[in-house]
């Protein structure tokens, strides 16, 4: 899994916050694994960057999964962070997912509404159709925006932002993320990732009050995401 933090990964960044493009196995914080993660990976190359002789500040506002790629915003100061993290309780954040799907015959679009409830043990999410105690309601409308050879490419936006939401969600509708084995792809990805993609992010800064949007490039070096851009 990838360790590695390149200057080529950061698509936004001023004097309040940077946006980076994370890669599939990209840990974004710090967990059990004991992994190097993209918090200390990001704080280490702007202290060189920038010289900076003491203490980096730099705060993760949200999280996407391990295998996932895409947009992950940080916050470099103490009063972004705090305003960035009450506006992903807000949902003030849209983020707009890509997901590579097998090609079962599915509506074109659809909301999907179900009831999430995280295992612990095994680290992941079980769905039910009805409200059931302990399962939270998640949320999301898909797209079908390309066909493929042998997929399906999906955009997904997210009402809710629930464990391994969207993963859970399209498993259930017997479309499992391409190389997804946790939740019911027949086959993994060669480096380890699943083909879910944080592709887009709109959003109002928290400082200068202006409209930023956002727009991750799709993983290099897949044969199946290129094939999403031709």
């Amino acid at each position: 899994m990838c360790q590695e933090f390149s200057a080529s990964q950061i698509t936004y960044e001023d004097n309040h916050l940077l946006v980076i493009n994370k890669k599939a196995g990209q840990l974004v914080q710090g967990d059990k694994t004991g992994d190097l993660s993209l918090l200390e990976l990001i704080k280490d190359f702007i202290k060189k960057r920038d010289d900076k002789p003491g203490h980096v500040f730099l705060g993760l506002v949200h999280r996407i999964d391990r295998p996932t790629s895409g947009l992950v915003i940080y916050a470099k100061t103490s009063k972004s962070l705090s305003r960035l993290t009450q506006m992903v309780k807000n949902r003030e954040i849209k983020k707009t997912y890509w997901a590579i799907v097998g090609k079962e015959i599915i509506p074109k679009s659809q909301r999907l509404v179900h009831y999430l409830q995280k295992n612990e043990k095994t680290n992941k999410a079980t769905v039910f159709v009805k409200p059931t105690e302990g399962a939270k309601e998640s949320i999301l409308t898909y797209n079908l925006i390309k066909m493929l050879d042998h997929y399906q490419l999906l955009e997904i936006d997210l009402e809710t932002g629930r464990h391994h939401q969207i993963r859970a969600q399209l498993s259930k509708m017997g479309i499992p993320i391409k190389g997804d084995l946790k939740y019911g792809a027949p086959r993994s990805n060669p480096d380890g990732g699943i083909s879910l993609h944080a592709r887009k992010l709109n959003f109002i800064h928290p400082v200068t009050k202006e409209n930023i949007e956002i727009t991750a490039p799709l993983p290099p070096n897949d044969g199946v995401w290129s094939a999403c851009e031709e």
